[in-house]
């Protein structure tokens, strides 16, 4: 027989101000979140760019080389980045979404893999429903 009343949870429950504070801090958590996720879709155009106009064709052997050296990644990290910049240049909706902070890099990332041209399933809004491991 369990000492514990069953009729009571175990768990405390927040105060008012309490729950307040902790809003406060999710949407702050959210707000710097949104901002991240536009400094990537910066830093993507960036590399999509450099890439395009061979910057890195000073004795690497790819952009991804070049990026991996240069700001520290994993090689595999700095293939995705390339290869994720290089797909967005023809999903611009995916590239707003991230840009606005709407989508985060890791959904956009998974989206590249499967929606291959413009509109072709509307990936953008079926990803803003869905967590990453739902896509």
């Amino acid at each position: 027989m369990s000492t514990y009343p069953s009729d009571r949870p175990c768990t405390l429950q927040p105060t008012p101000p309490r729950i307040a504070e902790l809003d406060r801090l999710g949407d702050e958590i959210a707000e710097l979140s949104a901002h991240l996720e536009a400094a990537t879709a910066r830093l993507l155009d960036l590399i999509r760019e450099f890439d395009a106009r061979g910057g890195w064709n000073t004795g690497f052997r790819s952009c991804a080389a070049w990026l991996s050296w240069r700001v520290g990644l994993d090689l595999g990290a700095a293939r995705e980045r390339v290869r994720v910049a290089r797909a967005l240049e023809t999903l611009p909706a995916l590239a707003r979404a991230l840009a606005c902070g709407e989508l985060s890099y890791a959904k956009v990332r998974a989206l590249t893999r499967v929606a291959t041209r413009p509109g072709c399933w509307r990936w953008d809004e079926r990803a803003r429903r869905l967590t990453w491991s739902a896509l």
